[in-house]
């Protein structure tokens, strides 16, 4: 059996996924997790199915991931946000999203906030970080008939402030209505969000002399401080970045004592990803804190470049945010290693399959009428590959070494369609014999290929006569070889037909 090869080595970190692209990354932290949103650049195909130039313009949905350890990250689906088939119907596309939460009467709810292209702020909400999300309102929170937005050239680009008395802040905007407006374009807006989070309160209001601004906005409190972020432009001369200190497509920050400003140039903090990686385009951040640490995740174009496209996909990372010595954001590096794992990985309890450091061979799907109504929710690991695998890293075995592992699969519902169709002969008592076989998941230890290999054999017959077989098998295998310690887990698919959902080790 040939190991599928990964879009990325072992050991590194960035991008945090290899089987989907995401862009515009935006950071929230929910009961020891951070979720993290992404604009999904779901690749443009021609007429001949090849992969063409990423226009942005059929962009709907956005994709959710979360991690404890910022290094092994669960996928939880696409949210179908915009379009025909999303929620806010109304509009076209989901661009760059940001999100909150809040306790409102008595109960958690979280807020999505995205923009319709360049033309206005939705909003979604719902009762868990992964969803469902659905609209509350039917129309655009932000649109060019808000006062003080109809001038704004590209209406987009959210970021929300959650403040420690309660209060609430979306800020929003960018683009150069015209060359001359280059070094100050006056189209960042603030404006207070009302107490429901899916209304505003009072008026939007410029955010006043931003130099260079371009697009990307971003807010935090540090150290009781606001520091509004953004993207500077393309327009900056050579002689103008050496008078402002920052690059053209640069992170940029500015700091106030007033969640609304007035706002004062401060720190550039990271540079376009050509600096750090050769391939530039555009520049768009979300900086967070995580336990007791700083940490900026952003886009970048790595990922295409080990497919070999180079057609404008992106893909997310996460490296530290470095803080100086007067406790403000400072310049930071892109790096591909990322971060390091924040704590070890419990192979004790059941983990989703789709939670993974590292693939290869392998795509997720939702899992469950509510996860395929809406987009995002309980998914699952299909389209494997002979030879592909997925990696959790870290994981600590303990002392008392693991003696069985259980393993929850499914029969590929491709597979099933191809009985019901009449392309697999399931009456014949040989073939049927085969199609049991399914295939086999091997554990492998610290590398896919290393041996000895535990292997778990997965045995799903699809029904005759096109009958459904629903719902997941158990599987388990007792370990020939014990395992203890800390060690980075691979598990590698031989066969093909089934679908992998979870994973659990008994000691």
């Amino acid at each position: 059996m040939n190991i599928q090869k990964s879009y990325k080595p072992l050991g590194d970190h960035n991008p945090v996924m290899v089987h989907r692209f995401g862009a515009d990354p935006y950071a929230l932290e929910y009961k020891g997790r951070i979720y993290i949103y992404m604009t999904l650049d779901d690749p443009e195909l021609d007429e001949k199915g090849d992969i063409c130039e990423n226009t942005y313009s059929k962009i709907d949905k956005i994709s959710v991931i979360s991690s404890d350890d910022l290094v092994n990250w669960t996928d939880h689906g696409t949210v179908y946000a915009a379009g025909k088939e999303g929620q806010a119907s109304w509009g076209n596309n989901s661009w760059a999203p940001a999100a909150a939460w809040k306790t409102i009467e008595g109960k958690d709810k979280f807020f999505l906030y995205f923009a319709n292209s360049g033309n206005g702020i939705a909003v979604l909400e719902a009762d868990s970080p992964v969803g469902p999300f659905t609209d509350p309102i039917g129309k655009a929170l932000i649109s060019r008939d808000t006062p003080t937005c109809a001038e704004v050239t590209w209406l987009f680009d959210p970021a929300v402030l959650m403040d420690d008395d309660g209060e609430s802040y979306i800020y929003f905007g960018g683009g150069v209505p015209s060359d001359d407006k280059a070094s100050n374009p006056g189209t960042a807006r603030v404006a207070k969000l009302g107490k429901d989070m899916v209304s505003l309160e009072g008026d939007p209001r410029p955010i006043e002399n931003v130099s260079y601004l371009f697009e990307d906005s971003g807010i935090n409190k540090i150290g009781g401080k606001y520091y509004y972020s953004y993207c500077s432009n393309f327009s900056m001369t050579p002689e103008a970045e050496k008078e402002k200190g920052f690059r053209q497509g640069e992170i940029v920050t500015m700091v106030s004592d007033d969640p609304m400003g007035p706002f004062e140039m401060c720190n550039p903090v990271l540079k376009n990803p050509e600096h750090f990686f050769g391939l530039g385009g555009n520049n768009h951040h979300c900086m967070f804190k995580f336990g007791d640490k700083y940490y900026i995740t952003y886009h970048s174009r790595i990922l295409e470049e080990k497919m070999g496209i180079l057609k404008g996909y992106r893909s997310t990372g996460v490296d530290e945010l470095v803080i100086n010595e007067k406790g403000q954001p400072s310049k930071s590096e892109g790096t591909r290693a990322g971060v390091k794992q924040l704590k070890s990985f419990d192979p004790y309890q059941e983990t989703k399959a789709v939670t993974m450091s590292n693939s290869a061979g392998i795509s997720t799907r939702q899992y469950g009428s509510v996860a395929e109504k809406y987009g995002s929710g309980d998914m699952i690991v299909t389209d494997i590959k002979e030879g592909g695998w997925i990696e959790v890293s870290g994981v600590d075995f303990g002392s008392e070494k693991a003696e069985v592992v259980e393993i929850k699969a499914s029969l590929d519902p491709k597979k099933q369609e191809r009985v019901r169709t009449g392309e697999e002969d399931m009456h014949d008592e040989e073939q049927e014999k085969s199609s049991v076989k399914g295939g086999k998941i091997l554990v492998c230890i610290d590398s896919p290929e290393n041996k000895p290999r535990e292997e778990v054999e997965i045995s799903i017959a699809p029904k005759k006569g096109g009958e459904k077989n629903e719902g997941l098998i158990k599987f388990s295998s007792r370990l020939d070889t014990k395992v203890s310690g800390i060690h980075d887990l691979f598990f590698v698919f031989e066969g093909a037909g089934y679908e992998f959902y979870s994973w659990k080790f008994l000691g």
